[in-house]
């Protein structure tokens, strides 16, 4: 089985909400929330504790949401900061930088990172309880190693879709330069000791604090997973890369799905190079085949003309002979002399017909007579290169269209169904 640990704080709305975590919306317009289910998930926050839905105790008395509990703890912890904050603001004539604790949870860079813990797929994947308590052991050793400067806010154990899952929900603090604690990542990292995965290089998105921090919860869970017995594959879930975050992933898988359409339309492009003429010179070509195929068809018709006229000249002749032997008023020797005479005849004829034939050879060989018999020939075998390249030219920009598909990075709702 395959641990997962997603990570995000925002996606195309904004910076995430917890309502999904503690089921604090509609259930009915989410089809893949089983609604029966969602009593057996478990909930937890900073100030509250534990909560169970199907508990009936709890059900009877008042339970905060996970975003009235979350804004509530950044009022304690960072009121002060940000009072201090509009008095350098105030000093400095720039009170319109002014920030309240409920702008700095709902600011992108400021607010709780959001993380999905999640062992096995649709297919297969650990009971309920074995993840409540891999999770609940993470927890406390996050808290022991991290406690100081992570903060965990709450988390939810889903048994209502389709995988068991687990979302949690964290603040970075650290104290800034005027002694006030600040929700910021990564002084707090820094101050936590972890160090860039290059120190030797310039900081950056594929060289970041936070790489080396979550390669650490990684190992954490990990650890707790073998504890439990459970033989996980190690390679993170984001394709084996050094580091990869969730939309990376997304545009990585795309480029994948595009190139297998890539391999498909270069074999389909094969299959049709395998019809389409594949010279340089089409008009050369065109004329190759023109000529041969003036050629097959002056031989067809002067051999059709040939046995035409032979038959039909034959065919007179035959019936004069006929015509002499039946009638019984000539005498022998008339008969004799007109075999002769039409013997004679055949003999004409038939060197009447060899000269048609070499006089009709003689006109569809002239230059003039050629060109303008093989100009309809010649646009027969252009239509088929034309449509051809039609069809090349349709692969082609479906091909681009395709590769167009390709969106820009763009966040996504963290959000396991």
């Amino acid at each position: 089985m395959k641990l997962t640990r997603h990570n995000g704080r925002s996606g195309r709305h904004g910076a995430y909400n917890p309502k999904h975590n503690d089921r604090r919306f509609d259930l009915e317009n989410s089809a893949h929330i089983d609604q029966e289910r969602a009593k057996q998930n478990v909930y937890w926050d900073c100030y509250q504790g534990f909560h169970f839905p199907k508990d009936q105790e709890q059900e009877d008395r008042i339970v905060y949401s996970f975003e009235q509990i979350e804004q509530a703890f950044y009022s304690e912890h960072y009121d002060a900061y940000c009072e201090a904050q509009h008095e350098r603001n105030r000093k400095s004539g720039h009170s319109n930088r002014d920030r309240s604790t409920e702008d700095l949870w709902r600011d992108k860079k400021t607010c709780p990172e959001e993380s999905l813990i999640q062992i096995g797929t649709m297919e297969q994947s650990v009971s309920p309880a074995v993840l409540a308590e891999i999770a609940m052991e993470f927890f406390e050793e996050f808290e022991r190693r991290f406690g100081n400067h992570i903060h965990i806010l709450d988390w939810s154990l889903h048994l209502d879709e389709a995988t068991p899952h687990i979302h949690e929900r964290h603040v970075f603090d650290c104290e800034n330069g005027y002694g006030e604690i600040q929700p910021q990542q990564e002084k707090a990292l820094e101050t936590l000791g972890f160090d860039l995965p290059l120190p030797d290089q310039k900081k950056g998105k594929l060289n970041n604090r936070k790489m080396t921090f979550d390669a650490a919860c990684r190992e954490m869970l990990f650890d707790i997973c073998a504890r439990h017995g459970l033989h996980l594959d190690h390679e993170p879930e984001y394709g084996g890369r050094a580091y990869l975050d969730k939309q990376d992933y997304i545009l990585m898988k795309q480029k994948e799905k595009l190139a297998v359409q890539d391999q498909q339309i270069e074999s389909k492009e094969a299959e049709l190079e395998a019809i389409t003429i594949r010279i340089e010179d089409t008009e050369a070509f065109v004329e190759e085949v023109a000529d041969a195929a003036y050629e097959q068809a002056v031989e067809v018709v002067t051999k059709t003309v040939q046995e035409e006229i032979r038959n039909e000249d034959f065919g007179l002749i035959e019936e004069q002979r006929r015509i002499v032997l039946n009638n019984a008023g000539f005498s022998d020797r008339e008969r004799q002399l007109a075999s002769r005479i039409l013997a004679g005849l055949m003999n004409r004829f038939k060197g009447m017909t060899q000269y048609i034939s070499e006089r009709m050879a003689a006109i569809f060989r002239s230059s003039e007579k050629k060109a303008e018999i093989k100009e309809p020939i010649k646009e027969s075998i252009r239509d088929r290169l034309a449509r051809s390249q039609k069809q090349a030219d349709e692969l082609n920009a479906r091909r681009r269209t395709e590769r167009g598909m390709l969106p820009k990075r763009r966040q996504q709702d963290m959000e396991l169904s």
